[in-house]
């Protein structure tokens, strides 16, 4: 065993103690050793611990990537069934894209999981990620980035519902298919995770004669739990939001530690941007010498947001451009802009565009969403109405704020108008939608760095910004304790 490595029976022991209960638990397994492990491991602990109130459900993913996959998620369902564990098979159905397949693969799997938690009525999915894909995951991002990485989360929550966790992320594979060998258990061998045409393949084969190489992860993890702390008071003293669309950063919150700076105006940046990722190292420089290294009013545009200093602070909004419409079914739910969920409950089609397009539309009497009442706190209309897209007024010069400094400022006119051009606008057959027909549309904002994979380095940081939103609290961690300490 690895001297950094823990025993993968006392992993799970730590993990199944740890968990909230009653509790039940949705296994991933492919039929690999690690998830094979895993499913055996928690199965084993569980019928030794009734007292626990913890039961088990498996799901396997069919990618449908290559032949035979389909007989290995039988060979899977055939073992769940031996164990009298409840199993379901899922297919990635459809076309598979010609380039980001990994990726893709990815979110269909945690998507179909999802689904099947539901199905099997679990609470929580586990995964059977170890070290070994920990290193590989440090090794990559180390290629990528001179940062300290947090490499692998051993907990995400996914969609805003299930949490999904990794118990043996401290135990090698090795170790695993040691305990898999004593219980005469074969596993499947996925002949991708030979196939060199991708990068984890070989950055694992390059670690094969360097596994010394280790970092303090939990280190790490501790400094990013800390940092998103930092960043969420960070909020509450700095930042104020407008209308839902127009965000601002006082100025004394310009004059904080530049690394709490760093990672709040770079998730800020994704989230008013629509983009899952805050921006790279480079422009994160530009943008932070542009906020805290100048004095004089300006503007520049970086990660999809206009970056708008004035006296009174710092302005961000959606830049408008390469705002795509989005046509909903009725029925159907989509991301608008990656800033918007949308959920069509009309009986029609629906169309989800920017509100400066809005002009092409047939003119319908409406009922605007009247300018935020910028002397409230974070005040954000939106929540509250139906829709966003019933016509944004323009800004009342009579509407004032509390600064930092307690005076009373107008919000700047530019600024507002052009976060309102940035706003959804909903229509169908070729006119807005009338007060009655917005009321069945739901239209929640949406963090595109969060809201679809959110690791709990991120939560508390991430909570504090869905309370500005008015949006509801993100669902907690189903653990009692981590790493022995009481949460």
């Amino acid at each position: 065993m690895s001297p950094d490595a823990a025993s993968p029976r006392q992993a799970i022991r730590q993990f199944l103690a740890s968990l909230r209960s009653p509790a039940r638990i949705l296994v991933a397994i492919s039929g690999g050793s690690d998830s094979t492990g895993l499913l055996l491991l928690l199965d084993e602990v569980v019928k030794a611990a009734p007292h626990l109130e913890i039961s088990l459900c498996a799901a396997t993913v069919d990618h449908a990537l290559r032949a035979g996959s389909a007989d290995e998620a039988r060979e899977v369902a055939a073992l769940c069934a031996a164990l009298g564990i409840p199993h379901m098979s899922a297919t990635w159905q459809g076309e598979k894209p010609k380039t980001g397949i990994m990726a893709a693969a990815r979110e269909a799997r945690y998507s179909l999981l999802a689904e099947a938690a539901e199905a099997l009525g679990a609470n929580l999915i586990v995964t059977g990620h170890t070290l070994d894909d920990q290193r590989e995951t440090l090794a990559m991002r180390g290629m990528r980035t001179e940062q300290v990485s947090t490499g692998i989360a051993d907990a995400v929550l996914f969609d805003r519902r299930f949490w999904i966790l990794r118990p043996l992320l401290f135990s090698t594979r090795m170790d695993i298919r040691a305990f898999l060998r004593a219980r005469g258990v074969r596993w499947i061998d996925d002949p991708s995770n030979e196939d060199t045409n991708y990068e984890r393949v070989r950055m694992r084969r390059q670690l094969s004669a360097h596994t010394s190489v280790e970092k303090d992860i939990r280190a790490a993890w501790a400094e990013r739990l800390t940092l998103s702390s930092r960043a969420a008071e960070w909020l509450d003293r700095h930042f104020q939001l407008h209308g839902g669309v127009l965000g601002q950063v006082m100025p004394g919150g310009l004059r904080q530690d530049p690394a709490i700076l760093d990672y709040t105006l770079g998730r800020l940046t994704a989230v008013f941007g629509g983009q899952p990722f805050a921006p790279g190292r480079v422009k994160m420089e530009r943008i932070l010498a542009f906020a805290a290294g100048s004095s004089a009013p300006g503007r520049m545009t970086a990660g999809r947001v206009v970056f708008d200093l004035r006296r009174d602070g710092l302005y961000l909004a959606r830049e408008y451009r390469g705002m795509v419409p989005l046509i909903l079914q009725s029925g159907e739910t989509g991301v608008w802009d990656g800033r918007f969920r949308v959920e069509n409950r009309l009986g029609t089609t629906m169309r989800v565009e920017a509100q400066a397009a809005r002009s092409s539309l047939l003119p319908v009497p409406v009922t605007g969403i009247q300018p935020p009442r910028v002397g409230a706190v974070n005040d954000s209309p939106m929540r509250n109405e139906s829709s966003a897209s019933k016509g944004l007024g323009a800004p009342d010069p009579c509407d004032e704020h509390r600064n930092e400094g307690g005076r009373g400022r107008e919000l700047p006119t530019s600024a507002w108008k052009r976060a309102i051009a940035s706003a959804p606008a909903l229509s169908s057959d070729g006119a807005y939608l009338s007060p009655e027909s917005a009321s069945m549309v739901e239209l929640t904002p949406y963090f595109a760095p969060f809201d679809r994979f959110l690791t709990r380095f991120d939560f508390i940081f991430a909570d504090r910004l869905s309370a500005v939103f008015a949006m509801a609290p993100y669902s907690g961690l189903p653990l009692r304790s981590i790493d022995g300490k009481t949460i």
